[in-house]
């Protein structure tokens, strides 16, 4: 039997009026968990993090760092990514809260995030509700992924610990932009004609014995909002690169 006249025409209107309210109300990000924060004597980052950032990670971001859980963590694929966090107490904390950078692996009491002693106390609304908040210790929390931004910054690479020329590398990224997860890396042997995987070290820490000869390119296996894809930079790390040398990209992930 076919739909009457009348029926379709309700039916139209009802979309036209209910499509405008889904279209205008974006869906909540915002995930429940808990936070707390770790001591340090000048409240800033630890230079020993699980990431491999080293000073880096302890001054980056303002000293906005942060030690996550396992599931956010994600084996070192999850370091140098950022999120907005916000305590859920109206009555002490702000409903901004604070933006922080993911620099460690740590886990508390059923908490996502560790934050620095920094982080911890710009989630309060006023220095009297900061006190509050560290008697606490541990608070409810509520988080959201958000895009990393450096103003005046470019992804870098900084060839680290006991790398030697030529006869292995190793280097840890820094100042990742946007909200995509490096998943891993490959390097280009122009000898074979092919691209080889490096080894994740740790953290955010890849590393070759025996790596190519001249200037390096790196290819970037990154998860998008979409899937997986390869961004490719030719020539990031020129030859005889050296140890404790950051060299900066135009690379984008995104």
């Amino acid at each position: 039997m076919g739909l009457s006249l009348k029926f379709l025409c309700c039916l139209i209107v009802s979309v036209m009026v209910l499509l405008p309210a889904a279209l205008c109300s974006p869906p909540d990000y915002f995930v429940k968990s808990r936070a707390a924060y770790y001591g340090t004597p000048d409240r800033l980052g630890t230079p020993s993090g699980a990431c491999g950032f080293g000073e880096y990670g302890r001054t980056v971001n303002g000293a906005n760092v942060a030690a996550v859980s396992k599931s956010l963590y994600k084996n070192g694929s999850g370091c140098g990514a950022c999120y907005k966090v916000r305590c859920t107490n109206p009555q002490l904390c702000d409903y901004n809260g604070v933006n922080i950078v993911v620099t460690d692996y740590g886990e508390g009491d059923r908490t996502d995030f560790i934050l620095s002693p920094l982080a911890y106390e710009r989630m309060a609304k006023r220095p009297d509700t900061a006190k509050q908040l560290f008697a606490y210790g541990v608070v409810d929390v509520e988080y959201q992924r958000i895009p990393c931004t450096y103003e005046g910054y470019k992804l870098k690479l900084k060839v680290i610990g006991h790398s030697s020329y030529p006869y292995y590398l190793a280097f840890v990224i820094l100042y990742q932009p946007g909200e995509n997860d490096i998943l891993s890396i490959d390097i280009w042997r122009e000898d074979s004609k092919e691209w080889v995987g490096m080894r994740r070290s740790y953290g955010a820490v890849f590393d070759m014995a025996n790596p190519p000869l001249g200037p390096v390119s790196l290819r970037f296996q990154v998860r998008t909002s979409t899937g997986l894809k390869w961004v490719v930079a030719p020539n990031i790390i020129p030859s005889y690169w050296k140890t404790g040398v950051v060299y900066e990209s135009n690379v984008k992930l995104a």
